[in-house]
């Protein structure tokens, strides 16, 4: 059992190293990053709206009959928050118009990334095997993960310092984190609450992709942006193909 923890514990934190290079090469190559945020939050569009519903979802559901109750408060947490950010953090502060912007997908992304956390628990637990084929799919998505947090951050107004180190907490940290707060629960955690946890952050991640992310790449009209699309969706499937 011991030896099953330090597993979990380094696959989780290879996760979060894969999370902190993609963090790294786009803010080493930050110009060419801001250029193209466009194209990469239609990306994470992609990935997150069609890995949540041919993915997350449907494992959810088979998991726990209440799991669209828990859908939708993932869904509207998220949108409340939002709301509220607007309403007493950018309306009533100039400077911080786009805060939310870069706030609420960091948000859904972190929660998201510490469920992942919980899932290399039980994974390594039921038995080795389960354990590095999970960690197989998961660590996919890593990159493009840290990728996309750390530029909504930028593009929301932070100074890329802060960004820098929000990513970090959210993107990166949060699965090895997970994984310690999971690991000496994971025999309460039963089936029916871990599909409650999965369908929380399907709604979250759903309502960063549909809701936040793509109505605002739909404004600015990039020539290229339905490719960048199809690209997050077509990454989405390979993550989804793997974690078979």
């Amino acid at each position: 059992m011991e030896n099953t923890f330090w597993t979990a514990l380094a696959t989780s934190t290879l996760a979060g190293l894969v999370t902190t290079l993609g963090i790294y090469t786009i803010r080493r190559f930050s110009e060419w990053g801001k250029r193209n945020t466009t194209y990469f939050m239609c990306f994470a569009a992609g990935v997150l709206i069609s890995a949540s519903f041919v993915h997350i979802i449907p494992k959810a559901l088979s998991m726990n009959p209440q799991a669209p109750i828990w859908l939708l408060t993932g869904f509207m947490g998220l949108h409340l928050f939002n709301r509220f950010l607007t309403a007493f953090v950018c309306d009533k502060d100039p400077g911080r118009k786009e805060y939310a912007f870069g706030v609420i997908p960091m948000l859904g992304i972190g929660f998201h990334s510490f469920i992942d956390g919980f899932i290399y628990s039980i994974a390594f637990t039921v038995s080795i095997l389960t354990g590095y084929l999970a960690t197989a799919g998961m660590v996919l998505h890593e990159f493009p993960e840290g990728i996309v947090t750390y530029l909504l951050l930028v593009r929301g107004g932070l100074s890329e310092r802060r960004a820098l180190l929000l990513a970090l907490l959210a993107a990166a940290a949060t699965t090895p984190l997970g994984m310690l707060v999971s690991w000496p629960l994971v025999s309460a955690i039963n089936e029916s609450a871990l599909g409650a946890l999965l369908s929380l952050s399907a709604g979250a991640l759903v309502y960063v992709g549909a809701t936040h992310l793509l109505p605002r790449a739909e404004q600015e009209q990039k020539k290229f942006s339905l490719v960048a699309l199809a690209g997050g969706v077509v990454v989405a499937m390979i993550i989804v193909a793997s974690h078979g």
